[in-house]
C-alpha cells in the first residue's frame, strides 16, 4: 500500500469495484461498508449514475484508492484504535496536507499503544511457554496430573 492510499479521496471518485467485490476482496461484510459510509468513515463512496429503467441507479462503485484505504482502516482496527478515532483520522486526511501533523501525532500515540499492547502479550506469552514447557516436562517424565505439584 502507497502512503497516498491511506487517505480517503476528498470527493467522490466513481471506481470500478461493486459492495459485493469489495466484500469479497476485503472480508468486510456489505452491511459494515454501508456502515463505514454512514458514520463518515467513507463518505465519499462514488456511485454510478442513474439509468432510467435499468434498476442500478446509485449503486455504490469503489475506487482502487478506497480499497487501499479501507485496508488501511483495516490496520487501524486490528491494532485497537477505536472508531471514534478512525472517523478523526480520516476526516483529518479529507482536509489535505495542512493536517498533517495532527495526523502524524494520532498515529505517533497509537505506535505506541500498539507497542505498550505488544510488550503485555509479550510478557503473557512467556508465561504460557514456561507453562507448556513445564506440562510437557511433567508428560515425558511420565507424572499424571495428581503428581504434580506446582
Amino acid at each position: 500500500m502507497s502512503l497516498t492510499e491511506a487517505a480517503p479521496p476528498a470527493a467522490a471518485e466513481i471506481g470500478r469495484y461493486t459492495i459485493s467485490e469489495v466484500a469479497a476482496r476485503t472480508g468486510l461484510s456489505a452491511h459494515t461498508l454501508r456502515w463505514y459510509e454512514r458514520i463518515g468513515l467513507m463518505p465519499h463512496v462514488g456511485r454510478e449514475a442513474p439509468r432510467s429503467g435499468n434498476g442500478r441507479a446509485g449503486r455504490r462503485r469503489y475506487s482502487e484508492r478506497d480499497l487501499g484505504f479501507l485496508d488501511f482502516v483495516g490496520k487501524l482496527r486490528a491494532t485497537g484504535m477505536p472508531v471514534a478515532d478512525m472517523i478523526r483520522y480520516a476526516e483529518l486526511a479529507r482536509e489535505g496536507d495542512a493536517t498533517h501533523a495532527e495526523r502524524h501525532r494520532m498515529l505517533v500515540a497509537h505506535r505506541e499503544e500498539v507497542r505498550a499492547r505488544i510488550s503485555d502479550l509479550t510478557s503473557c506469552l512467556l508465561v504460557l511457554d514456561y507453562k507448556i514447557d513445564f506440562y510437557g516436562a511433567c508428560t515425558v517424565a511420565g507424572r499424571t496430573e495428581g503428581e504434580v505439584t506446582e
